[in-house]
C-alpha cells in the first residue's frame, strides 16, 4: 500500500517479505506517472534483499528499469548485505560532466552551426560507433586500472580536471583482470565516444542563476556558454554487467529472488568482491571516456573561439559506492547503490573537491534535448533523507517503442526549430525515441528536489546545440 505522508513524500509500507519500507520522493503529478509502470513493484522487490538498511529510496524521475527501478537508491550493510548489478545498471558509471567556458552566447551563436558540425564529426555517436584507432591491450588495462590518471599521463587531462572529477576519476580497487576479454574488446575502439540512447553533448546557455554565491564558486554566470557531456562506459560496461549477472545467477541461483533481475552476490563473497573490482574498472573507463571527450571539445573550442574550457565537475549516476552515514546515531559504512540517481553530499564531506567542500557537491540534472537542464548543490538534508542522493534527469514517461510508433521525426525537428535549438544525431530513430515529450517534466523533478532539500537549485541551462547519440 502506498500512502502520502507529507507533501512530495510517499511511503510504500513494509509488508510481506519486505525488510524495510520504500520511500518515494515525488509530487502528485510525478507520482501519477510513476504508478504507470512497474516502479513501485520493483521498489518493493528491492526492499526484500538481504542486508538492506533503513529504507529503499525512489527519486522523482523514477521509472521501470532492470531489476531496480531507474531512480532507485538502496544501501546495504557490509556484513549481511549484497551487491547487485541490477542496482548499478548496465551502463556502469553513466554520468554527467559539465564544462565552463569564457565565451558568451552572442560569441557562440556566430559560429554555432560550424562548431556543431565539426563536433559531430570529431566525437563519434550512435549504436556501436567507435574510433578508427583502437587501443592496445596494455592501454585498455591501464585505463581500467587508472581511469582519468591514464588520461593525465597521456596529455588528455590537466591536474585540475582530475581534481574536479568524482573520486578524482579513479576508483580504488579497480582490477582490469576481473573484466572479460569480450568486454575489453567491446571497449577497445570506444574511448572518446558518446554512444546512443539518451547520451548527448549539449552546448548550453546559463539562462538563470538561483544561487549567486554557489554559482560563482562553480564558475557560472548568466549568458555564459557551458557544455554538458552525458555518457558512460559504453559496450565495455554493458558487457561487464552482463557477465556478472550470468555469473551470479549460476553461483547463487534465482529461486529465492523476488525478481530474477535482482540477482546478487554477498558483499563479502569472492564473487561479490570480483564484481566490485570489475565495476570499479568499468567506472574508470567511463571517467576516462568523458575526459578524452573533454580533450576533443577543448581543442575545438580553441579552434573556433580561442576559448578557455574548464571542468566544473564530473559525477556518476549508475554506481555502487562505499560511504559513511549515521544510522540510528552510529556512524556506519554502507554500500550505496545508485541507479539513475546522483550523489548529493552536503558541505564538509571529504569526497567533495576542496574548492567546493564548504558549499556541497555539484549536481547536474539534464533535461531532454529540447528542455532546460539544471545545476544543483548537495545538502546535509539529503544525507539524512535519501542516503545523500537526488534525481539524475527528467526520467522516461513513454517507452522507446511507443515513441517510435506515435511520434514523427518532423514534429520533433519542428519543435526544436521553434526553440532555436540545432541538432545533429546518429539516426532519425534515435531522435524520435529521445523526443522531449517522451520524458517527464524536468522542471517538476528539480522543483521536488529543491523543495525537499535533496539538492538545491543553483542555475538553469538552456540548450542551443545538441549532438545526440
Amino acid at each position: 500500500m502506498i500512502k502520502k505522508i507529507k507533501e512530495n513524500i510517499w511511503e510504500i509500507e513494509k509488508e510481506g517479505k519486505m525488510k524495510v519500507p520504500a520511500i518515494v520522493f515525488a509530487s502528485d503529478v510525478l507520482m501519477d506517472k510513476i504508478r504507470h509502470d512497474k516502479t513501485v513493484e520493483q521498489a518493493k522487490n528491492v526492499s526484500m534483499l538481504p542486508g538492506i538498511v533503513e529504507k529503499m529510496v525512489v527519486m522523482s524521475d523514477a521509472h521501470q528499469g532492470y531489476g531496480f527501478p531507474i531512480g532507485g537508491v538502496a544501501a546495504f550493510d557490509l556484513k549481511q548485505g549484497v551487491i547487485s548489478p541490477g542496482g548499478v545498471g548496465y551502463d556502469i558509471n553513466c554520468g554527467v560532466r559539465l564544462l565552463s567556458t569564457n565565451i558568451s552566447k552572442k560569441e557562440f551563436m556566430k559560429k554555432r552551426k560550424e562548431f556543431l558540425s565539426d563536433l559531430y564529426k570529431t566525437i563519434p555517436s550512435g549504436v556501436g560507433e567507435g574510433n578508427k584507432q583502437k587501443l592496445s591491450d596494455k592501454d585498455v588495462d591501464e585505463i581500467l586500472n587508472k581511469g582519468s590518471s591514464w588520461a593525465l599521463e597521456n596529455k588528455y587531462a590537466t591536474q585540475d580536471d582530475i581534481e574536479k572529477t568524482e573520486d578524482q576519476g579513479k576508483i580504488i580497487g579497480a582490477d582490469a583482470s576481473k573484466v572479460s576479454q569480450k568486454a575489453k574488446a567491446r571497449g577497445r575502439n570506444q574511448l572518446g565516444t558518446i554512444g546512443a540512447g539518451n547520451h548527448f553533448l549539449e552546448m548550453q546557455e546559463v539562462e538563470r542563476i538561483f544561487d549567486k554565491r554557489t554559482a560563482e564558486i562553480f564558475g557560472l554566470h548568466e549568458d555564459q556558454i557551458v557544455i554538458m557531456i552525458h555518457t558512460g562506459s559504453r559496450g565495455l560496461g554493458h558487457q561487464t554487467a552482463s557477465d556478472y549477472i550470468h555469473k551470479m545467477e549460476k553461483e547463487y541461483g534465482i529461486a529465492n529472488l523476488p525478481d530474477r533481475e535482482l540477482t546478487y552476490a554477498p558483499l563479502d563473497s569472492k564473487l561479490g568482491k570480483e564484481y566490485q573490482s570489475a565495476m570499479a574498472a568499468a567506472a574508470n573507463f567511463a571517467f576516462a571516456n568523458r575526459q578524452v571527450i573533454t580533450h576533443k571539445i577543448r581543442e575545438l573550442m580553441k579552434k573556433y573561439f580561442s576559448a578557455e574550457t574548464k571542468v566544473i565537475y564530473d559525477i556518476a549516476h549508475n554506481i555502487a559506492k562505499f560511504e559513511e552515514f549515521e544510522i540510528h546515531g552510529k556512524s556506519q559504512t554502507l554500500c550505496v547503490h545508485r541507479k539513475g540517481a546522483t550523489r548529493s553530499f552536503g558541505p564538509g564531506r571529504k569526497e567533495i573537491p576542496k574548492e567546493y567542500r564548504n558549499i556541497g557537491c555539484p549536481i547536474f540534472i539534464p533535461g531532454s534535448m529540447g528542455t532546460f537542464s539544471y545545476v544543483l548543490v548537495g545538502t546535509k538534508k539529503a544525507e539524512e533523507m535519501s542516503f545523500a542522493s537526488t534525481a539524475h534527469g527528467a526520467g522516461r514517461a513513454l517507452s522507446r517503442s511507443y515513441a517510435s510508433k506515435n511520434i514523427s521525426i518532423e514534429s520533433v525537428k519542428k519543435d526544436l526549430e521553434s526553440k532555436d535549438i540545432l541538432l545533429k544525431a546518429g539516426s532519425n530513430k534515435g531522435i524520435v525515441e529521445e523526443a522531449p515529450q517522451t520524458y517527464k517534466d524536468v522542471n517538476e523533478v528539480v522543483r521536488v528536489s529543491n523543495e525537499l532539500g535533496l539538492g538545491m537549485m543553483v542555475a538553469r541551462l538552456k540548450p542551443l546545440a545538441v549532438v545526440k547519440g
